[in-house]
């Protein structure tokens, strides 16, 4: 459960979406939801939901994991989504360097509507410098309705479908 008790635990629903925002070594607790999902064999607990990986690292080099990742998006084609962010080496269109809310844009009105229902649980572990990026396009989404982000995101932390654990 980390350093903070029960924050990163999974959902106990197993229908949940699930979307996981990590850079570096912060997908610790995330490979162990992925492990969970898709490589264990409990007969107690059916993963049946959607995980959602956004994976930032500065290089290619740096992608923790890939080829299990990449194994388990072949045998979960339906439940599992990868997006890596690699900072360094790609860009969006407009030329701006590759970080998890640069990709996040790209994915802007479905994330923004998958935000929004009862079973998605956002998770975010590593560097803290992302959480203002993230802040920032989830901020113009929800304006765009009239809703404050800040104020949505704390409903969704005492709803137990935000947490952070960054450094």
């Amino acid at each position: 459960s980390g350093p903070v008790g029960s924050a990163m635990l999974m959902p106990e629903d197993p229908n949940a979406t699930i979307i996981m925002l990590a850079t570096g070594t912060g997908i610790a607790p995330f490979r162990s939801f992925l492990r969970r999902a898709f490589m264990e064999n409990n007969p107690d607990y059916k993963f049946t939901g959607t995980m959602w990986l956004f994976l930032g690292v500065p290089t290619t080099s740096t992608l923790l994991y890939k080829e299990e990742l990449e194994e388990m998006k072949k045998n979960f084609p339906e439940n599992l989504r990868l997006d890596y962010c690699v900072s360094r080496e790609q860009t969006n269109a407009k030329g701006e360097k590759m970080y998890i809310q640069t990709r996040m844009a790209e994915y802007a009105e479905e994330l923004y509507d998958l935000f929004q229902k009862d079973n998605t649980y956002i998770y975010m572990c590593g560097l803290k410098g992302m959480e203002g990026g993230i802040d920032d396009i989830m901020g113009e989404l929800f304006a765009k309705d009239g809703v404050d982000w800040v104020t949505y995101r704390k409903q969704m932390k005492k709803d137990k479908r935000w947490e952070v654990e960054t450094y």
